[in-house]
């Protein structure tokens, strides 16, 4: 996203504000749910989606102080309006139990959603049982492959500020398929061995910003796919972590690259890698270029910087890639 782009992105989010101030509020008490932690209130976010989401005019969404236990919800559009705004003041909590959303492929997912800000809050993912059922080998929902807290799919868009996302099952927020999205003050937590808690996944995408943000986590701080274009980092603080990875790439034979990727002013402490690109050792039409890394600081970082064009996780290789 460039400056004149990025300028219009916030004035347009400017006048949403400004619009909000005097739109209708659906509070998600008002439709039942219970701010003690342990009441099922996923249908009540639900319906003030639904009543958000049919209405002509810009909204707010209101999540006030409390905890809230949810399983898996969707908020999925194409919506009556394009300024629905979601503003948490309390913690979205999920269960404790593995098998209660990990069958499902998300928690918080929206979908075909065009124009949404969600500002505040705390998202528990509740991580901790799933990360010892992988770690003891056991059997696991078979959701766990592919969980994560924050997902947007095909949405345009789209601000996420003063965020706090913690001990994700797996992904903390994950962007796929959508244009123009911003992320700022985001504050995403896992410990250090906590396997396959990405901080932020990108992909298939365009026009994707992160500033002001923290990423402390088991995986990568923020993983690029294929199909990413047009992305900007700026004062980012990754640690621990295994830093901001662009790839793996190359894996199929057709595959969109990757492009036009700006990453300035990070800091990493204490992570496995700085900044990488990865990538598989066989044919692919993939591509990773126009990549501006800059004023990058490293404190106790083993691979500061690290391009790995024969990437292979297990021993699963192709014949071009030496074994493991």
């Amino acid at each position: 996203m460039n400056n004149s782009a990025l300028l219009s992105f916030l004035c347009l989010f400017a006048l949403l504000h400004q619009s909000l101030a005097a739109s209708p509020q659906f509070n998600v008490i008002q439709f039942g749910a219970k701010p003690d932690g342990r009441t099922d209130s996923t249908s009540a976010f639900l319906a003030a989606w639904k009543q958000a989401c049919s209405s002509t005019r810009g909204v707010t969404l209101y999540v006030p102080k409390g905890r809230f236990l949810t399983r898996s919800m969707l908020f999925k559009g194409p919506c009556r309006n394009s300024a629905i705004f979601i503003r948490i003041d309390g913690t979205l909590v999920a269960p404790s139990d593995i098998w209660a959303i990990g069958n499902n492929p998300n928690w918080i997912e929206f979908q075909y959603v065009n124009g949404v800000t969600i500002s505040g809050g705390v998202l528990d993912g509740k991580g901790a049982p799933l990360w010892s059922c992988k770690l003891a080998g056991r059997k696991c929902p078979t959701g766990a492959t592919v969980q994560q807290t924050l997902g947007f799919s095909f949405c345009n868009n789209v601000l996420v500020s003063g965020v706090t996302s913690l001990n994700s099952q797996m992904f903390h927020v994950v962007i796929n398929f959508c244009r123009n999205v911003k992320l700022q003050g985001v504050r995403i937590s896992a410990p250090g061995n906590s396997p396959n808690t990405d901080g932020i996944h990108i992909q298939m995408s365009t026009g994707v910003t992160v500033v002001n943000t923290k990423v402390a986590t088991g995986d990568d701080c923020v993983s690029i796919g294929p199909g990413a274009a047009n992305l900007r980092i700026e004062n980012f603080a990754c640690g621990p972590g295994h830093g901001i990875s662009i790839g793996s790439l190359g894996k199929n034979v057709n595959e969109p690259g990757v492009q036009n990727v700006t990453v300035k002013s990070t800091t990493f402490t204490g992570t496995t890698n700085g900044l990488r690109i990865k990538s598989w050792g066989k044919p692919s039409n993939g591509f990773a270029r126009n990549i501006l890394f800059q004023h990058a600081t490293m404190n106790n970082v083993q691979n500061p910087i690290f391009i790995d064009q024969r990437y292979c996780p297990d021993r699963n290789c192709p014949d071009t890639v030496k074994k493991n």
